[in-house]
């Protein structure tokens, strides 16, 4: 039997959703940020997916001075590939948001590939009281937020950071980004092998059902052949199913406190090295390998950590 490809696993720290009531876990201080990273990549994740906050109140933030802070202490500590968000924050310009790649030039950074409307304002009823004053204007009102992402602000992108030799991880949020993608590779913004994060359960997006990964799948498929590379994330609850099944599809995987707070059905993760540690028992008990940084650098075409600039 053919051996099945190693399985990466991409751990998201803290991400632009979550708030500080929402869980003591999230972390949001420049050293609860590294600290978690670092514990995470000892878990196994060889990518992490890095956000700043605030250290004050855990508000989003998209300071490169916020950055500074903890990234050279999670590149010293790990082996781990840094991926920085350009996503960050919903009410910035493009320009604003790729500020800290552009200032950090890291291996990785996310790339939204479409505009959507993106919204959490449910989770505003679940709390009465709150620990920081921001919280509950920023989740109630996110039902007015539009997560910007047009065709001009993907070419700002590709050619502001192009020449970083930054791989992409193209966050696709529904069907109608997948052919967005593969515009801009016909138009030359993008060059294969591409890295396609598939992306479930955040309300204004595709749906987490099964039938839903295995629909974006055959249409990457038919779209882009054997020039992608591909991964899962599951919002919420969906969390640990779709990356179980993405694992057994071939394609690799992504957990962390950005994306859901919970290890398992009622009970709150502790960290987010715990949920790494979940996904890669199960990975591995499905009879897979989790594949190291440097596996991942190889299987991902990345430029190598002493190319970047923290």
């Amino acid at each position: 039997m053919a051996r099945k490809p190693k399985t990466i696993i991409t751990c998201a720290i803290t991400g632009a959703i979550h708030t500080p009531t929402m869980s003591d876990a999230l972390p949001y201080t420049p050293d609860d940020i590294a600290g978690q990273a670092i514990a995470a990549a000892e878990a196994g994740a060889a990518i992490l997916h890095l956000h700043a906050r605030r250290p004050a109140d855990g508000g989003v933030s998209i300071n490169p001075d916020d950055f500074a802070a903890f990234l050279p202490r999670v590149k010293q500590a790990t082996g781990a590939v840094v991926n920085i968000s350009t996503g960050g924050s919903l009410k910035n310009s493009i320009e604003e948001r790729i500020a800290p790649a552009l200032r950090f030039s890291p291996e990785m950074c996310s790339l939204n590939m479409g505009s959507i409307n993106f919204s959490f304002h449910p989770l505003a009823k679940r709390y009465d009281t709150w620990k920081f004053d921001w919280e509950k204007d920023y989740v109630e009102n996110s039902d007015t937020y539009i997560f910007r992402n047009t065709f001009r602000d993907i070419g700002t992108v590709a050619a502001a950071l192009g020449p970083h030799d930054i791989k992409f991880e193209h966050e696709c949020y529904d069907v109608g980004h997948l052919y967005n993608l593969r515009f801009c590779m016909d138009i030359g913004l993008f060059k294969a092998p591409i890295f396609i994060q598939f992306v479930f359960g955040i309300l204004g997006g595709i749906g987490p059902e099964v039938d839903n990964l295995i629909f974006m799948k055959r249409t990457a498929d038919r779209l882009f052949g054997d020039d992608y590379r591909w991964s899962v994330l599951g919002a919420g609850g969906a969390q640990m199913g779709l990356a179980s099944t993405a694992s057994q599809m071939g394609g690799h995987v992504r957990v962390g406190l950005e994306d859901s707070l919970f290890i398992e059905r009622g009970k709150m993760a502790t960290s987010n090295a715990e949920q790494v540690a979940k996904i890669r028992r199960i990975v591995e008990d499905l009879g897979c390998e989790v594949a190291t940084p440097d596996e991942a650098r190889d299987i991902l075409g990345l430029k190598g950590s002493d190319r970047v600039a923290f």
